[in-house]
């Protein structure tokens, strides 16, 4: 890469993507005061994304060192709203097709110097930069659950120049963002490959009738201290999210077990998607307003 956006302080960042973890993403960068532009075909979610972004932004602005609240807006064109950002961030389901499709097209619609990543849960960025003229300024940047989890990974797609990989590394601190730097190539990256592990082994223990969520759930929180267990976890990222990830583990190791897919497949059949439907394995949770026409 032969220049790097070093006045990105005056220049938007972008996120393609307006779910749940595109919205917190968008929040995060907009705590230094700078602009930040969400794009997404569904406009009702965009909107919802820009309200969730603006209603806790002087809050967690206020926590960021230096922080002052700056502006996330709604475009509703993807390459109008990725005009002349330093920083783009894929936030789309986990759909290696859809993922390729809009790299091939962010690379036309990028400044040449913007830095162009991913925020895939389980996908390596290789999978949909290989073949990409500019993939030495592409990477995945795998956030958790910002603005609670600043956590993040940062991992090369094989061609992404060192530079950029440091410039990240650097930048994102000023964000209240922690980044770490994961140095090989690993599904999953650093700490989701480890997370897969304990979910998946909570599933099969469901699935094979030993115990039952609620209990894998207060024995986790008993032994390890935390508010909420594998299932209760789950729920809160959607039962289809995680479905699409276990089924990316799967192809990449066909001798991980498949009841975890079958019990999640069982729950999604029934509608049970965890919070954002009212129900998953727990169902205390709000039901959805019904969409507007």
């Amino acid at each position: 890469m032969s220049t790097l956006p070093l006045d990105y302080r005056n220049r938007p960042v972008a996120v393609v993507g307006a779910g749940t973890l595109g919205r917190r993403v968008a929040l995060m960068f907009a705590t230094r005061g700078g602009q930040v532009h969400i794009t997404d075909p569904n406009a009702e979610q965009g909107k919802q994304a820009v309200d969730y972004a603006m209603g806790e932004l002087p809050a967690v602005a206020a926590k960021v060192d230096g922080g002052t609240p700056g502006t996330v807006t709604y475009v509703p064109d993807q390459a109008d709203a990725v005009a002349n950002a330093w920083l783009v961030i894929e936030a789309v389901p986990e759909k290696l097709e859809l993922k390729k499709a809009i790299f091939a097209q962010l690379e036309t619609d990028c400044t040449a110097d913007a830095i162009i990543a991913s925020n895939s849960s389980s996908y390596a960025s290789r999978m949909f930069t290989d073949g990409l003229k500019t993939n030495d300024r592409m990477l995945n940047t795998h956030f958790y659950m910002p603005p609670g989890a600043t956590a993040l990974d940062v991992m090369s797609d094989g061609n992404t120049a060192p530079e950029v990989i440091d410039f990240v590394l650097t930048t994102f601190p000023e964000y209240g963002l922690h980044p770490f730097h994961c140095r090989k190539e690993s599904t999953g990256f650093i700490f989701n490959r480890i997370w897969a592990a304990l979910k998946r082994e909570s599933l099969e223990v469901v699935y094979e009738g030993v115990s039952i969520p609620e209990d894998v759930d207060a024995m986790f929180s008993m032994n390890f201290g935390t508010k909420a267990g594998p299932f209760r976890m789950m729920d809160q990222v959607g039962l289809d999210v995680v479905l699409d990830i276990e089924e990316h583990y799967a192809q990449e190791n066909p001798n991980l077990p498949e009841g975890p897919r079958i019990l999640l497949r069982k729950y999604i059949a029934e509608g049970k998607l965890g919070v954002k439907s009212g129900a998953g394995f727990y169902a205390d949770y709000p039901k959805p307003k019904p969409k507007q026409n």
